[in-house]
């Protein structure tokens, strides 16, 4: 087998996921789309949102990434 510099890239095959939400979330969610156009003259749904959202949210959690590479570490024994 050949050394490539280059590691294999991941699955990026999306996966759809069906939530329920309750309805201050679901308003909350709104206005945020709202926001988002008025900021960057752009509209997007909300559910092109969501995907973003969840992202920044888990990139910015310390806690989550430091549990998340101690998860790594086990599944790598």
């Amino acid at each position: 087998m050949v050394d490539l510099k280059l590691a294999r890239i991941p699955d990026r095959t999306p996966v759809k996921l069906t939530i329920t939400v309750l309805p201050e979330l679901h308003l909350a969610l709104g206005d945020y789309a709202r926001v988002y156009a008025e900021t960057y003259g752009r509209e997007e749904p909300v559910a092109e949102l969501i995907p973003a959202i969840l992202s920044t949210f888990l990139d910015s959690d310390r806690g989550f990434a430091r549990a998340r590479e101690a998860l790594a570490r086990e599944r790598a024994k």
